[in-house]
C-alpha cells in the first residue's frame, strides 16, 4: 500500500494548489485524478482568479483593502455567506498570490478594466483590478505531460482572456502570424495556462498525478481520516494518508439525482467536465460532514447545439456574449422580455427559477434569444464569424411575427416587445430592466463600444430574424461539506473531522449564492486549497514530532 502524508483528490486549480503548498510545508504528497486526463473544469475555464486587494492592484495605482472587499462581498450575501469564511478568503487571497508567484511557475497579471460583477454595490470595482490571469504558458515545459491535460472546447487556447472579446480584446487584434507562432510553440492561455503552470509546479517538486483513479471511500480510524479507497484501471486499491486527505473533486452537476435533490431550480445544461458527479460530496457525507450551500450553483445560461462534444454528451455552449450584444433580446413563452439580458451569468440563473404559483410552471422556461441580421452581420453568432452564414439549426424567419410562429409565442406580443425595446433604445435606456446601467453590462457585447450603453443597447430592425432556445446551465455546483477557515471539513456538531479538508467546488462555497467578479470560482478555490495545504502540512509535522 502506498503511503503519503497528504493525499489530494482532484487536479484542478484547487487541488494542485493544495498539493504544492503541502509539499512546501514538508509533506509527502500524492495527487490522484478520476479522469484519464488532468485539469478538471479549471482547464476548461477562462483561467481567471478573482482576488481582492492583490498586490498588482497597488502596482497599477488601484486602491483596495481587506475591509472594503469584505464589505462588497457581504453586501451581496442575502444571508447566505459565512462572514468568517469570506474574511479568510479576503485576508489570505493576497498572500496566496504572492506565495504562488514566488514559489511556483504561476504568475498573474490584472485583466485591465474588467469590472466586478456587481460593481455598483458598496466598494465594487467599476474599472476592475480584482480579476487576474496568467500569461501564455508553453506546454513544451511539461515534457511528456504536455498532452495529458483535458482540452477546453470553450476557449481558443492561443489567446489570453485579456486578448479575447470577453476580457477586453477586439476580435482579430492578434495577428494570424502571431497565433500560428503560439500554436507552433504550444503557448496556451486561459485555463490551460493556469493549470499548466500549477502542474509544472507539482512536477518540479516530484509530484506526478495518478490518473484513472476514482476515489470511492475515505478510510476512517478512530474517527480520523487515514486513507482513501480507489477504483483504478487495474482494479481497486488503497492509499494511506498519514496526516490528511484534501477533497478537490469538483461539484455534482453531472449527477442527475443530486441535482434533483439539492439545487433550487432547473439545471439541465452543465458546461463542465463530466467527471463532476459528486464523489467528494458522497465521501464527506459518509464521514459525517455537515453540508452547506447545497441549493446553489455557478449558474450559466447555455444553448444546446446539435451533436455531441466528443465524449458522447450534448454540446452545451456558454451563452454570454451573444445575449449581451446590441440587436439581441431574450423573451419567454409569453413573448415578453423578462430580465436584463446583459446581467452577469451567475445572477442571470435566478431568472430561470421564477415560478407562476397558480400554474405551477417556471415562467421563463422555455425562453429564447432573438437577434436581427444587422447583429449577425456585425458580430456573427454561435460558432460563426461576422458575415458568415448562420448555422442551419438556428431558427429564423423573415419577420418578427413569422419568428413568433416558429417559436410558438404570440406574434402580437413579440411584435409589441420588439417595438418597445426599439423605442427605448432610441431613447437611450432600458427602463424595464436597466440593461446598460451597470459597468458590468457595458463590458460585454460590443467590445469597440466598451464602457458605453451602446455596447449592449441596439435595435432589432433588419430581417431576417434569428432565435435559439436558452437553457439553465452551470459551470459547476457550489454546495458541499462545510469547512472552517483552515479548510477543515466540519462534522454535524461544527467540529473539524480530523484529517479531512475540502477546497474548490466540492466544498460549501465561501461566496454563498453570489459571484464577486470574473474568476470568482477559481480564486476562492485556490485560496482554500492553499489553506488546506498549509494546515495539513503542519498537521503532518505535528504527527511526526509526537
Amino acid at each position: 500500500m502506498d503511503e503519503f502524508d497528504v493525499v489530494v483528490l482532484g487536479t484542478g486549480a484547487a487541488g494542485l494548489t493544495a498539493a504544492i503548498r503541502a509539499h512546501a510545508g514538508g509533506a509527502k504528497v500524492g495527487v490522484f485524478e478520476k479522469g484519464d486526463k488532468i485539469g478538471g473544469t479549471s482547464a476548461w475555464s477562462g483561467g481567471m482568479i478573482w482576488i481582492p486587494n492583490n498586490h498588482h492592484m497597488a502596482e497599477l495605482g488601484i486602491h483596495d483593502s481587506a475591509e472594503e472587499s469584505l464589505a462588497y462581498i457581504m453586501s451581496l450575501s442575502h444571508g447566505m455567506i459565512e462572514e468568517e469564511l469570506a474574511r479568510a478568503f479576503v485576508d489570505v487571497g493576497p498572500e496566496m498570490v504572492r506565495w504562488m508567484e514566488t514559489n511556483t511557475p504561476a504568475q498573474f497579471e490584472i485583466v485591465e478594466g474588467f469590472p466586478d460583477y456587481h460593481p455598483e454595490f458598496p466598494f465594487g470595482k467599476t474599472a476592475g483590478g480584482r480579476s487576474m490571469e496568467c500569461p501564455l504558458f508553453s506546454f513544451r515545459e511539461l515534457g511528456p505531460w504536455a498532452d495529458r491535460m483535458t482540452r477546453s472546447y470553450f476557449f481558443t487556447l492561443p489567446l489570453t482572456m485579456a486578448e479575447s472579446t470577453i476580457g477586453g480584446g477586439v476580435h482579430g487584434e492578434v495577428s494570424g502570424e502571431e497565433l500560428q507562432r503560439r500554436i507552433d510553440a504550444q503557448e496556451w492561455g486561459c485555463g490551460h495556462s493556469l493549470v499548466g503552470r500549477l502542474l509544472k509546479g507539482c512536477l518540479d517538486r516530484g509530484i506526478e498525478p495518478v490518473t484513472d483513479a476514482r476515489a470511492v471511500e475515505l478510510v476512517m480510524e478512530d474517527g480520523k481520516v487515514s486513507g482513501v479507497k480507489f477504483e483504478g484501471k487495474d482494479g481497486p486499491f488503497e492509499v494511506k494518508a498519514r496526516a490528511g486527505v484534501v477533497l478537490a473533486t469538483g461539484g455534482f452537476e453531472w449527477n442527475p439525482e443530486m441535482v434533483k435533490s439539492f439545487l433550487r431550480g432547473p439545471m439541465t445544461s452543465p458546461v463542465s467536465i463530466p467527471t463532476n458527479t459528486g464523489d467528494g460530496l458522497k465521501m464527506s457525507m459518509k464521514a459525517g460532514a455537515s453540508l452547506g450551500n447545497m441549493r446553489e450553483a455557478w449558474w450559466m445560461p447555455a444553448v444546446e447545439i446539435p451533436g455531441d462534444r466528443g465524449d458522447g454528451r450534448p454540446m452545451q455552449y456558454i451563452f454570454q456574449g451573444e445575449r449581451s450584444r446590441p440587436g439581441a433580446i431574450m423573451v419567454n413563452r409569453t413573448g415578453k422580455r423578462f430580465t436584463n439580458e446583459a446581467a452577469n451569468y451567475n445572477a442571470f440563473g435566478a431568472a430561470f427559477h421564477v415560478q407562476d404559483v397558480a400554474k405551477f410552471t417556471y415562467i421563463n422556461l422555455p425562453c429564447w434569444s432573438i437577434c436581427d441580421q444587422a447583429s449577425i452581420d456585425r458580430y456573427g453568432f454561435i460558432r460563426t464569424a461576422p458575415g458568415e452564414k448562420v448555422l442551419d439549426w438556428v431558427m429564423r424567419a423573415d419577420t418578427i411575427s413569422g419568428l413568433a410562429e416558429t417559436l410558438g409565442v404570440s406574434p402580437d406580443a413579440l411584435e409589441d416587445t420588439v417595438a418597445r425595446w426599439n423605442a427605448n433604445v432610441r431613447a437611450g435606456s432600458d427602463p424595464d430592466f436597466g440593461r446598460g446601467d451597470s459597468a458590468q453590462d457595458n463590458w460585454w457585447g460590443d467590445a469597440t463600444q466598451r464602457g458605453q450603453k451602446s455596447a449592449t443597447l441596439g435595435t432589432l430592425e433588419k430581417g431576417p430574424f434569428y432565435a435559439v432556445e436558452v437553457t439553465s446551465g452551470s459551470l459547476g455546483t457550489k454546495g458541499g461539506p462545510k469547512t472552517d477557515t483552515e479548510a477543515r471539513v466540519l462534522d454535524l456538531d461544527g467540529a473539524p473531522i480530523p484529517g479531512l479538508y475540502a477546497a474548490g467546488n466540492v466544498m460549501a462555497s465561501a461566496m454563498g449564492m453570489t459571484y464577486g467578479g470574473a474568476g470568482g470560482t477559481l480564486g476562492p478555490g485556490m485560496v482554500f486549497g492553499y489553506l488546506a495545504g498549509r494546515h495539513v502540512a503542519e498537521r503532518a509535522r505535528t504527527l511526526v514530532n509526537r
